[in-house]
Formats: structure tokens, sequence, C-alpha cells
């Protein structure tokens, strides 16, 4: 069946809030900690390899990137954050930007958080569920580079997050290299975005097994 995330194309760069788009629609943002996998995984759920630029320098994304897929839905790839080389004045900007973004934005829908499967919910993991807490929004956390680890360790990392999590947010493993996880993380987002689904997958809820 065909991917409606295909049709995502690069549609602006946003530096400060008065540069957002007409605030209608629905949109989906994404967040991570700098070389988390955030673009690959862009990437891997679009089924584009060079939708999100994927750099060997964490903290490259500085601005949030609209990617819009018709119909007044987009995707949007949020600054990495947590890299230390980054100037503290650049991280301050970055943080009123973001958290203008959370309070404003009427067409998030939902935030999906993007952590590396052996380092989840680092301190800067738990802000970006805090943003989405404050606002009533679904979150979703994707536990990146999964291939990573054996079977056994991918199994334990997850229970533990989900456990921590509770009902605040939904977890899966997932793999852009691999594409493990590819297929129910799309779903996750068709249906937040309220465009036709790519499967038959069932919706995830925050305490199922996936």
């Amino acid at each position: 069946m065909p991917n409606p995330l295909a049709r995502a194309r690069y549609l602006t760069s946003v530096h400060q809030l008065r540069q957002l788009p007409p605030d209608a629609g629905r949109e989906v943002a994404f967040a991570g900690r700098s070389n988390a996998g955030k673009s690959s995984a862009l990437n891997a759920l679009a089924g584009q390899g060079g939708l999100a630029r994927v750099s060997k320098t964490p903290g490259r994304t500085q601005a949030l990137n609209y990617f819009a897929l018709g119909e007044g839905r987009c995707l949007v790839d949020l600054p990495g954050y947590g890299y230390a080389k980054v100037p503290e004045a650049m991280r301050e900007a970055w943080g009123r930007v973001i958290d203008g973004y959370f309070r404003q934005r009427r067409s998030l829908v939902g935030l999906v958080v993007v952590m590396d499967v052996r380092h989840p919910l680092r301190d800067y993991d738990r802000q970006m569920l805090d943003y989405a807490a404050a606002r009533g929004l679904p979150a979703h956390c994707l536990l990146t580079k999964a291939d990573k680890l054996g079977r056994g360790e991918q199994a334990k990392v997850l229970a533990a997050v989900r456990r921590e999590l509770g009902d605040a947010a939904s977890a899966q493993l997932f793999s852009a290299e691999t594409k493990l996880g590819v297929p129910e993380a799309r779903d996750v987002l068709l249906r937040w975005l309220e465009l036709e689904p790519a499967g038959d997958a069932a919706p995830v809820a925050p305490d199922s097994p996936r």
C-alpha cells in the first residue's frame, strides 16, 4: 500500500517564531538529542534517503525544518538538543523558539521523541516529554539504533522505558538501518495526521507491546 509520508517535501526553515507557516492543518514534531538518529528516522519513515539531511556533526539542525505532506499536513524537524559544542547563546535562542513553538502552535498534534536505545530518557528527552504533557499532546518515543543491541537487551531496555513512561507516552524499538519498527511508527504518525494508514497495524497504546 502506498506510503503517504513519501509525499514529504521540504517546505521551509524557521529560525524565529514569526517565520512559522500559517497555524492551520495538522503537524507532528520530531525532537531528539544530537546524534540520536532523528534525521535518519525521518528519512526511513518517509522512505526517502535525502529528505532530512544526515550530518556527521551533531547539532547541525539549527532551525525548525518543515516538510509538507499536502492536505495541510506537515512533519517538523526540531533542532537537535544537548550538544556541548553548540554555543550557549545559540542553545538559549533555540530554547526560546522551541518553548514558544510548543506553547503557541495549535496545529501541533503530536510529538515524536527520538532517543538512542543505549542512552534513553536523558534530561533533555524528559524536557521534551514535559512540553507535550503540558499541552496535552500525545508523545511517542523511538528507541533508535536498536540494531546495535541484541534482542534480549532490546527487550530489557524497551520494558524499562515503558515502565518509566507509564501513561505519559508510548515507546517502541526502531532502526533506520534494518527498518525495524518503521511500519509501526509510520502508522502512529498517520493516525495523528489523520491520513490514510499505510498498513493494517493496530494503533499504539501507551502501554501496549510493540
